[in-house]
Formats: structure tokens, sequence, C-alpha cells
């Protein structure tokens, strides 16, 4: 295993090539779901499931079905009902175990369905690691790396601006940039901060 290229999809996918604040995929959810740590924290471990199971269902399809019979351009729309499959089994899964959380969630659970980070990771994984019919070594395992790190990064997105915007309701902030304004100034800022670790080589 290359371990440079271990460590370039953790720390890459975390902090470097987030997918919210680098990518500026999964902008929906962020803003609308940012509101509380609870539900943030919540939509992140979502995110992290559905991230994780596209990855390995979307690495057999492409490798073993769509590889074989010659219909690769078939990739996206395979990828999105994949994801559309697990964001319904989520929302199943929530609103038996934590209606509360279920109703909380609302609108952007059934969000994650076209949450453009979900597939933004399924279709990189192609991308990176499966060139047409020859995949890489080790490539199963790097799908998964890659969806569990992109999971994580978008998390850690989803937790810090959940927290800077709760003490942001403690604060005087104008009339005029309460609400979604203040929270793209407030994005935009984390942003520029996470460009700092672009600086990491391997």
């Amino acid at each position: 295993m290359d371990l440079s290229l271990f460590l370039s999809i953790i720390i890459g996918n975390i902090f470097i090539n987030n997918f919210i604040l680098f990518k500026f995929l999964g902008l929906c959810p962020f803003i609308g779901v940012s509101k509380k740590t609870g539900p943030a924290l919540s939509m992140g471990c979502a995110v992290i499931f559905v991230m994780v199971l596209s990855s390995i269902i979307t690495w057999l399809i492409y490798n073993f079905l769509l590889v074989p019979f010659q219909i690769e351009y078939l990739r996206t729309i395979s990828f999105i009902l994949v994801i559309a499959s697990f964001v319904q089994l989520v929302e199943m899964i929530i609103l038996k175990t934590n209606p509360t959380l279920y109703r909380v969630l609302g609108v952007y659970l059934p969000l994650i369905t076209t949450n453009c980070a979900v597939l933004g990771v399924t279709v990189l994984n192609v991308n990176m690691f499966l060139k047409g019919e020859y995949a890489m070594p080790n490539s199963f395992f790097y799908t998964l790396l890659q969806g569990f790190c992109a999971g994580l990064g978008f998390m850690l997105a989803m937790l810090l601006m959940s927290g800077i915007r709760e003490r942001l309701e403690l604060m005087n902030v104008p009339e005029s940039l309460k609400g979604i304004p203040v929270a793209f100034i407030v994005a935009s800022l984390m942003a520029l901060a996470f460009m700092g670790f672009a600086g990491f080589k391997f």
C-alpha cells in the first residue's frame, strides 16, 4: 500500500480538499442544518454512512457491471440510484429510532439524495482509482477510505459552522446580516482558513 497516497486521501479529504470548504459541494445542508450542533452532528453522521456505503456499492457496480458490459456512460444515473436508495434507508432508520431528530432535520434529510458531495465522492473515486477496465491496486480500500474521510471532512465543516452560528446567536449582529448573510460570510472565512492546509507535502 502506498503510504503517501494513504495520507493524502485522509488529510486531503478532511482538510485540504474539503468537499464543502474547497469544492463547495453540499452547501444546502451545510447552511440549512448548521444552526445547532446536535442536528449538524446527526447530519454529518448520516452523510458519512451514505458516502461510505455508496462508495462501496458504486465501486462494485462500476467494476463488475458497467466496465464488463462497456456501459460506463451509465455511471452517473446508476450512482444517483444507489445514493437515493441509501438516503431512503437512512431516512427510515432515523424516523424509526428518533422521530424528534427526524423532524429537526426536516427537508434537509431527503436533500442528501441530491447532495452533490455524495455524488461527487463516488465520481471522484472512479476518476482516481478506476481507470477504465484497469483498476489500480487496492482500489477498493482507497475508495472506502476516501468515502469515509470525505464524510469526516463534511461533518467537521458542519460542526465548526454550527459552533460559530450558535455563538453568533448571542452576539449583536446587524439586522441586515442575520441568518443566511452572516452564514455565508462565516463560511467564506472558514474556507480561507482551510486554505492554509494546502501547503502540506507528502
